[in-house]
Formats: C-alpha cells, sequence, structure tokens
C-alpha cells in the first residue's frame, strides 16, 4: 500500500494556528480507511523551518506527497514543491483544493513541480489516485477531476468528476493524525463569550455548496459550478458558472459526530465553518436548522447556561455552544431563537455594504435594511451578531462610504474593513483580470510575462486585511488606505473634504453615472440562468 504524506501549508504566518485542515484530515482518514500508510506534515500547526521540512520529506520513500490549500498559501506551497522534488524525487506530487482548482493550468505552468492536481473535489479522486499507484498503473488520461503532464509535459485537463450525492458517506476527519494540543491551546475566539471562553473548541463542515453568487467568492468547485471554457478544445480551462448543487450533512450525523467529539476530545465549542449556515437552511426548504437544533437538544448537547436560563459559566456550562456564519435576508426571529435555544451563541454575517448600489452590484440579494434588521433581530434572540465589512469594491465612491459610517453609527458597532480581494476563481477575478496583472508588470508581454505577474500576484496575496491588487474604478491603493483610516475614525467631515479635492484632480463635477459602468456578468455558454439543485 501507498506511503502518503499530506501537507498541511501555512496559512497566515502572522497568526496562530486555530483551525484543524478539514478537508486534508478528510483525505487523510479516507486513505487510512483504505489501508494507506499515512502521515500528516501540519505546518501550519508547527511552523516548522526549512531544515525541518526538509528532513521530513527525507525521512521515508513517500509514494504521494499531497499538498492543499487556500490561494493564499501559494509562496508556501511554491518552496515546499521545490523541497519535495529535490527530497523526495520518487514521489508523486500532487496539489489541490482551491489553490490549484482555481486556475489549474496556470498553476501547472507556475510551478514545474507538480506531476498532477485534483480540480474540485477530492473524496472519491483520491482513492483512485492511490489504487493506480498501488497497482503501478500510472495512466492518468481516463481518471475525472484531475490535470496531469503528458509524456512532453504538456499539461492535460481530464473532464470533471461528478460531486458526490450522499456526504454523509463520508468519514470523520482524522483528529488523531493532527496536533490537536496546539489548536485546543488557540481555542478562544473574540466573537461570543462562549466562544472566547472556550478550551477545546473544534470545526465542523456541515455542508458544501452556497445558493448566492457574490462576485467577490469563490466556492472551491464544491457547490456545481465547476465547468469548462469549451469542452470541445482539448487546452479549455476551467469556469465557474452560476450553477449551484447545495448538500447539506444530515442532522443525525453531524449530532452524532459532535457527541462523538465531545466523548472523546472534551469538546466545548463547536464552528460550523459553511459557507452560509441559512442560505443552506433556505436550500432545504427551511427544515434542515430546525431540525439539527431539535436534536442537539434531545441528544443532551444543549449547554446548560441555556437551558436553565442562566449566564454561561465555562466551570459548570457542559454542553456545546455553536456558532456560523450567516445571511442578512433569511434570519428570521423564529429560526434564531431556535438557534439560540439549542446552543447558538453567535453569527457572522457578511453584510459587507450599507450602500444600496455596492450591494446590488455584489450580487448577494441583501439590502440596507435587511443588514440593519438582521443586525437587530440577533441580538435580541440572544446571538452575538459579527458584521464583517468591506470596501474598495468597483463602484465604491465617497457617498457608498459614508453610507456605512452611518449605519456603524446608527447601530453602535464598530467595524474596520476588510478590502475587496479578487482571488482567482471569482468573478471579479476573471471580470479583472488584465487590470490586476498590471498593477503586477503585465503589459501583453507574451506568457513569460503573463506568469511573472501572476506569480507576483500571489505571492502578494493576503487575507484582505493586506491590500493587494485594487479593482476600484475610482481609488487608489493609497487612497483606500486613507479612506478607510478615515472611515474607522468615523470621520466623514475628512472624507466629505478629500472627495473636493479628488473631483478637481479629475476634473469631475456633479453626480457620477455609476449605470455607465457594466456591473452584469459577462454570459457564460451552457450557464444561462441560475440552476439550484439541493442533495440532503
Amino acid at each position: 500500500m501507498a506511503k502518503v504524506l499530506f501537507i498541511n501549508p501555512v496559512v497566515r504566518q502572522e497568526d496562530d494556528p486555530k483551525h484543524v485542515p478539514y478537508g486534508i484530515a478528510l483525505l487523510a482518514a479516507i486513505a487510512d480507511k483504505g489501508g494507506h500508510k499515512v502521515q500528516v506534515l501540519d505546518a501550519n500547526a508547527w511552523r516548522p523551518d526549512d531544515k525541518t521540512i526538509c528532513s521530513i520529506l527525507k525521512a521515508d520513500d513517500w509514494d504521494i506527497i499531497g499538498i492543499g490549500g487556500i490561494t493564499t498559501t501559494y509562496g508556501w506551497v511554491k518552496k515546499a514543491l521545490k523541497y519535495a522534488k529535490q527530497y523526495s524525487p520518487q514521489s508523486l506530487r500532487i496539489v489541490g483544493g482551491g489553490l490549484l482548482t482555481s486556475m489549474p493550468r496556470d498553476m501547472m505552468n507556475l510551478l514545474p513541480e507538480i506531476d498532477l492536481g485534483v480540480v474540485g473535489e477530492a473524496f472519491e479522486t483520491l482513492p483512485e489516485i492511490l489504487h493506480r499507484v498501488d497497482e503501478k498503473k500510472m495512466n492518468w488520461s481516463s481518471v475525472l477531476g484531475i490535470i496531469w503532464r503528458d509524456s512532453s509535459g504538456i499539461p492535460c485537463l481530464n473532464p470533471p468528476r461528478p460531486l458526490i450525492k450522499d456526504i454523509d458517506q463520508l468519514p470523520y476527519p482524522a483528529w488523531d493524525m493532527m496536533p490537536m494540543d496546539i489548536y485546543f491551546k488557540n481555542s478562544s475566539l473574540l466573537y461570543s463569550e462562549e466562544s472566547f471562553t472556550a478550551k477545546r473548541r473544534m470545526d465542523v463542515n456541515g455542508s458544501f455548496g452556497c445558493p448566492f453568487i457574490c462576485r467577490f467568492c469563490f466556492h472551491l468547485g464544491l457547490a456545481g459550478d465547476l465547468q469548462y471554457d469549451n469542452p470541445s478544445n482539448p487546452i479549455a480551462d476551467v469556469t465557474f458558472t452560476h450553477d449551484r448543487i447545495n448538500r447539506m450533512h444530515s442532522p443525525r450525523y453531524l449530532v452524532d459526530m459532535v457527541k462523538h467529539m465531545r466523548n472523546k476530545y472534551g469538546t466545548d465549542f463547536v464552528l460550523f465553518s459553511d459557507e452560509n449556515l441559512l442560505a443552506m437552511n433556505s436550500a432545504s426548504k427551511n427544515t434542515w436548522l430546525p431540525a439539527l437544533c431539535d436534536l442537539w437538544i434531545k441528544e443532551g448537547l444543549q449547554p446548560q447556561c441555556v437551558r436553565d436560563g442562566v449566564s454561561h459559566d465555562p466551570e459548570k456550562c457542559n454542553g456545546v455552544h455553536w456558532g456560523g456564519t450567516s445571511h442578512a435576508t433569511l434570519a428570521t426571529e423564529g429560526i434564531l431563537k431556535q438557534m439560540h435555544n439549542a446552543g447558538c451563541s453567535q453569527l457572522l454575517y457578511g453584510y459587507e455594504s450599507f450602500s444600496k448600489r455596492v450591494l446590488k452590484n455584489v450580487g448577494k440579494g441583501a439590502t440596507p435594511e435587511t443588514n440593519e434588521k438582521s443586525l437587530r433581530i440577533t441580538m435580541e434572540a440572544g446571538i452575538r451578531p459579527i458584521p464583517n465589512q468591506m470596501m474598495g469594491f468597483p463602484d465604491d465612491f465617497f457617498d457608498s462610504l459614508i453610507d456605512c459610517v452611518e449605519a456603524w453609527e446608527r447601530l453602535g458597532i464598530e467595524v474596520v474593513p476588510f478590502f475587496a480581494t479578487p482571488y482567482p476563481g471569482t468573478e471579479w477575478y476573471n471580470k479583472y483580470k488584465d487590470k490586476i496583472l498590471a498593477q503586477y508588470g503585465y503589459n501583453n508581454g507574451g506568457e513569460t510575462d503573463y506568469l511573472r505577474a501572476l506569480n507576483a500576484y500571489l505571492i502578494d496575496l493576503g487575507d484582505a486585511t493586506k491590500i493587494t491588487a485594487v479593482i476600484s474604478e475610482y481609488f487608489t491603493a493609497v487612497e483606500l488606505l486613507g479612506l478607510r483610516e478615515l472611515m474607522v475614525n468615523r470621520d466623514i467631515k475628512r472624507i466629505r473634504e478629500y472627495e473636493k479635492i479628488w473631483r478637481k484632480i479629475h476634473n469631475i463635477q456633479g453626480e457620477l453615472r455609476f449605470s455607465d459602468v457594466n456591473w452584469e456578468p459577462a454570459e457564460r455558454k451552457n450557464s444561462p440562468k441560475l440552476k439550484l439543485r439541493v442533495i440532503q
């Protein structure tokens, strides 16, 4: 059986490791269940130096070295792959996750050390790869959902692999292979009293998918949106459409998993890393979350403080609190009260903006009014809302920035907005690609020039707290940094003063006609309309 080394790259070097790599832990469990010899190098948890990384790569005759991560891990993955080729030349080097799925051909060209890439979901692709390695049948032409190199080194993109229909067939993640002591040490999150005082927090992914089409968002190829530009073209690349398949674990699967977490690890808080809990509940015709809440209580997971109607005391509370993400238009008093009664203590809301124009062009379906209402009714239900805001959208202008500041004042919230970052795989990355790469030196000078600029952009990408490529139609990076500082300080006076200066510099007076900018997505072949399918 194959010797497999999974590597979880460093995600945020400047932050503590707080979240077990759920995807890699699932794949490790699948490989282990198949009888393979599995080891995990969790570099995000251990933060090893280069010497240690190299010693691990030399420690065994690995048949497969698999690395997966999001786009912001590109720089670390690039370094690790060079070491892997140098110190483990016999291994099959595989890259997956959002990093590769967002741009498989570009990634194969940028990182020549990659032998094989997994595009989209790997739950069925990985076992097939392992079987072929065991049988020494390294012909990849018929394996769905991968990109590989032919004998000349040319990347070949195979047809996509269908998503698995029943995600309850997945095993629990291989937590025993992870350095849980490190993650437990960093359990505390400053979102609610219950998560801040947590000692043994664990994460759960209850669903895959999201019915919304936010133009700054990328679904990692797990939501039914992954297609080809032109299936008949031998050099076709992937494209991401508005098609959606929404899959949820059954409430029974999730509650049994959390009970296992509590019994084996003493878990006191569960963070749902789902893209959007309330959106998935809506996709299930509003049955999923109520059933989950009812079973949570029935199986004894309801926190003691909620059950007894008293203040939370981490020394006495013996249940499991939880939190996740939400959507303003889908929050109702009824579902929020049910969630709180089952132990939900916090919900992160992607409000993005309080400008009607910006929200419409984002494509999320929310309005300033639904944003404000959801914040109020969430607090009234006893759940702490976490308002997430962004700035630097294509059509952000002085009026929309002021709309946000005035809303913060009305609602009494403190916010430091993220910057709108066009990550690969998103609609805005594709729309503004030339503008993005031009900021990193691309001037239509051919493939070498293109790859050099793309490499520089990927290296520069941060977690949206750092400004990178600007897609604003009106502001520079310097202006966005300064305007955000004024927004945080509620300095509307100086924002208005700078607007006068800006208009004089650009010789623009009167009202801007934002409708002159084409905000609607380009027509996509094979995906003329939003199509939803729900698999439970």
